[in-house]
């Protein structure tokens, strides 16, 4: 990524320290965080969750709250401070020189007015332009931002587009006054991998035309990598290194930064071959950090000087500034892991000698939702039925002990498929067999057994616990029901075996759900799934919300789980990265139908699907030298209310023209299933000596010194 031309910095934050007054006194959230932001520029700011990188954002467009107030320091836009500037002249100055664009675009986005009013409202307030003239330019700038049929979606509200387009408006809507800085917070964390490689290509594009200084927030490397020029690291409020890309993932100085870069799955990387390494710990709370280094209780490397002595920021070399008394005597190639950092196991045989026995069997399974519309005529039953099929015709076999992995895009039936085996949906049609039984009948005629057997970890814990109870409570229920235990000592006993496998306490067993962090509470929703002793763990993006360092974690606590029972997984997650790392083997959904299905390792090189090739290149690589081929697709994903006939992917496949007549069989035909090797298979009209001819995504490249994922 080239350096833009140095000009006076747009931005310009000096020893910014904010403060939030707290009964009693007052807390400082940020303390000493100094970086500047030129034109041209995109400065990332990473970190894990309570870092600090949000109330940064917020000092600058003064949004810090009634009790929030920045306690010393600068903050300089153009040259003017805004520290200590009314509401008034913030609000104007946030209107027309400094845009916003939030993690939830539905946080920006007025649930009663229509899109094309709500963008209007900022050239009209802030411009004076007349609605005519506001309109043509919204139009003109949501095309700029790959909108399909902008005319159209002006007149929508927001519920009637996708995640994907709601964050295009709000992107639209930032650049409508052409804004000096723009402050972009999480703004791809929700989005399919797809729709953020097109993201990220537009904030790459519009830093380069608008010329625009952006502060880019986020917990992901991968995407710092690919659109920022230079990258701060904060911790416990602190910025404790502030580099250019390629230093900080070539050469990183401080142990936090070495660390986060060790949590990461790199593409092409199996539990085989790589152990994440999370740092052990968590961010202490701002009231509660220790003297000295705030990251010396968690740091490797720390001395006596580093628990006494609080480290200046100070240069390593030109431009890489760090915290850290020992970054010029820290080898990151050296590092190895502490005796008491837990490993995921090495490979076990399987239990009883059944190895590749096959525990789950589907064959041919559906799922429809009857699509009822809103006429009278709908109402009164007078209109043929219509169904959105969510699942089509998916078929595929999981040996007991492995992982299969299933990826795909919002909307391609992943979760449904899932709730489904689980029982949570009833099938339409098709076969499911779980340990010989058919687990396609409603939930209430399982046997309890099955129920025993099958259990699931959710996305989103906070969705599946309850409140009132205890972790103790919670955890012990399944015990009780499937009679696991027969008095409260066996249970309290059991309970605290299930929270110590997951690096949990007994001091957990009277917390409630509200003590616990994000993290804590997914290992909690894993203790709770594996308090039945199941044979089979469907997972739906358990690790999507975490930070990297928490995500290493569970991923481990996973395999090691895994390992250690001989426990079968579904693990369903929008990270291909994640995915190569933790399945033996992966599906490719498409529109609720399987489009590719192989061993791990086979399905990311060629020959692999068009659509697996396009997920490939959209993924993030935490690696700013990484050569990754440039492949988007075009449109959004059809209905499942009326899928295209013949191949579902033929309306965006952009191998299409590799078929003679411009691959007019694929809209006709449905494609038949290339098998290159033994148990993969491709469903594809394009023959195999083409798939095999395509180029791999990402060519290798030479690995970076303490960025790596340290090898077995």
């Amino acid at each position: 990524m080239s350096e833009p031309t140095r000009q006076p910095p747009v931005l310009t934050i000096e020893n910014l320290a904010v403060a939030y007054r707290v009964r009693g006194g007052e807390i400082e959230a940020v303390q000493d965080v100094s970086f500047s932001i030129h034109r041209g520029e995109s400065f990332g700011l990473v970190g894990e969750s309570g870092c600090g990188k949000s109330t940064v954002a917020w000092a600058i467009v003064g949004f810090l709250g009634a009790n929030g107030y920045v306690k010393r320091g600068a903050i300089r836009f153009m040259g003017r401070d805004l520290v200590g500037r009314s509401q008034e002249e913030l609000r104007r100055l946030r209107g027309a020189q400094i845009a916003m664009v939030y993690q939830d675009p539905m946080q920006a986005l007025n649930p009663s007015l229509r899109i094309g009013d709500q963008l209007k409202e900022v050239l009209t307030v802030h411009r004076g332009m007349s609605d005519q003239e506001a309109t043509r330019r919204c139009i003109e700038m949501l095309e700029r931002v790959y909108m399909p049929d902008p005319a159209d979606v002006m007149r929508r509200y927001p519920h009637q587009i996708s995640g994907g387009q709601q964050q295009r408006v709000v992107i639209a809507m930032a650049l409508l006054t052409n804004p000096a800085l723009l402050i972009m917070d999480e703004p791809t964390t929700a989005l399919d991998v797809t729709v953020e490689a097109v993201v990220l290509d537009l904030i790459a594009e519009l830093r380069r035309e608008f010329d625009t200084a952006i502060l880019y927030i986020s917990h992901n490397l991968g995407v710092v990598a690919r659109v920022c020029n230079r990258v701060g690291v904060m911790y416990a409020g602190e910025l404790v290194e502030r580099a250019p890309v390629r230093e900080i993932f070539q050469d990183p100085r401080h142990p936090y930064t070495q660390g986060l870069m060790r949590c990461v799955p790199r593409l092409g990387q199996d539990k085989r071959s790589a152990v994440l390494y999370p740092i052990p710990g968590r961010v202490p709370p701002p009231d509660q950090r220790p003297e000295g280094c705030v990251f010396h209780p968690r740091c490797d490397h720390a001395e006596e000087r580093c628990v006494a002595e609080r480290p200046g920021f100070r240069p390593y070399r030109a431009e890489h500034m760090v915290r850290c008394h020992l970054a010029e005597t820290i080898d990151p190639r050296a590092w190895t892991p502490p005796p008491d950092l837990a490993f995921p196991l090495p490979q076990a045989p399987e239990p009883n000698g059944r190895t590749g026995e096959i525990i789950l069997e589907v064959d041919r399974l559906r799922k429809y939702y009857t699509a009822q519309g809103n006429s009278l005529r709908d109402v009164l039953g007078l209109t043929p039925k219509r169904f959105v099929q969510a699942v089509q015709e998916v078929s595929f076999q999981v040996p007991r002990g492995k992982t299969l992995g299933i990826v795909g895009e919002s909307g391609c039936g992943k979760s449904t498929l899932v709730k489904t085996l689980i029982g949570l949906e009833s099938a339409t049609d098709g076969r499911a067999e779980f340990l010989g039984f058919d687990i396609t009948v409603d939930l209430s005629q399982r046997p309890l057994e099955v129920i025993e057997e099958l259990q699931m970890v959710f996305q989103n814990p906070d969705s599946t616990m309850n409140p009132a109870y205890t972790v103790g409570h919670q955890i012990g229920r399944p015990l009780r029901r499937f009679r696991k235990v027969q008095t409260r000592e066996e249970e309290y006993r059991e309970v605290v075996r299930l929270l110590e496998a997951v690096r949990l306490d007994a001091s957990y067993y009277d917390r409630l759900p509200r003590q616990l962090s994000g993290g804590e509470k997914q290992r909690v929703g894993i203790a709770r799934a594996l308090a039945s002793r199941p044979e089979l763990i469907l997972c739906d993006e358990p690790v999507s919300a975490l930070d990297v360092s928490v995500q290493a974690a569970v991923l481990n606590l996973l395999l090691e789980l895994q390992q250690r029972y001989g426990t079968t997984m579904i693990f369903i997650a929008h990270d291909l990265s994640v995915v190569r790392f933790f399945s033996d083997y992966v599906a490719v959904m498409y529109l609720g139908q399987i489009m590719e299905f192989g061993p791990a390792e086979a399905i990311y090189a060629p020959p692999y699907h068009p659509y697996t090739e396009a997920l490939l290149s959209a993924v993030p690589i935490p690696d700013p030298d990484a050569h990754q081929r440039h492949i988007r697709l075009e449109g959004n994903v059809p209905s499942a209310l009326s899928p295209p006939s013949g191949c579902p992917f033929h309306t965006r496949c952009p191998r299409r023209h590799l078929l003679p007549d411009n691959g007019a069989v694929c809209a006709q035909e449905r494609p038949p299933w290339r098998e290159p090797a033994e148990g993969h298979r491709i469903l594809c009209h394009l023959p195999l000596e083409t798939l095999q001819a395509l180029e791999p995504v990402l060519e290798p490249v030479a690995s970076a010194s303490g960025a790596e994922t340290s090898a077995r």
